[in-house]
C-alpha cells in the first residue's frame, strides 16, 4: 500500500513541477523574446488572432517550455517513484505530449513547428529524464 501511495505521489509531483516549468518558462517567455507588435497574448483568442504574426524566433520560448516542461516532470517522477520509474517518467512524457497534440489542434502553428515539438519535446524528453533519474537513483542507492 505504502508502495502504490508513493508512486501515486510520484505521478502528482511529476505533473505539479512539469506544470509549473512549463508555465514558469511561458510567463517570463515576453521579457525574452518580444512579441509581434499589437498581439494580445493574454488570452487564447488574442493568441490564435496573433500566430499569423509569429516569426520562428516566437516558437523558441514555447519549444523550450514543453521540452523542460516534460523533463522536469518525468525527472521528478522518475525519482519520486518506488519502482517502474522510466514508466512513471514516460507517462509523464504521454500526458504532456497529449497536452501538445491539443495545442496543435487549437493554436495554427506552423507544420514545421508543431512536428518538432510534438516528436522532440515530449517523449524524448520523458525517456532522457527516466534515464537520468534510474542513473542516479542507481548510484545512490547501492
Amino acid at each position: 500500500m505504502k508502495t502504490m501511495l508513493q508512486n501515486f505521489l510520484a505521478f502528482a509531483a511529476g505533473l505539479a513541477a512539469g506544470s509549473a516549468v512549463n508555465m514558469s518558462i511561458i510567463m517570463v517567455s515576453g521579457a525574452v523574446i518580444a512579441p509581434p507588435v499589437g498581439a494580445d497574448l493574454t488570452t487564447m483568442e488574442g493568441l490564435q488572432e496573433a500566430m499569423h504574426l509569429f516569426e520562428p524566433k516566437h516558437y523558441l520560448m514555447p519549444f523550450l517550455a514543453h521540452a523542460l516542461g516534460t523533463f522536469a516532470g518525468a525527472w521528478v517522477a522518475a525519482l519520486i517513484a518506488v519502482n517502474y520509474k522510466m514508466i512513471f517518467a514516460l507517462g509523464i512524457s504521454v500526458f504532456f505530449l497529449a497536452g501538445g497534440i491539443i495545442n496543435v489542434i487549437i493554436l495554427p502553428s506552423p507544420t514545421w513547428f508543431s512536428v518538432l515539438d510534438l516528436t522532440a519535446a515530449y517523449i524524448p524528453m520523458g525517456y532522457l529524464a527516466g534515464w537520468l533519474a534510474m542513473k542516479y537513483s542507481d548510484k545512490n542507492n547501492p
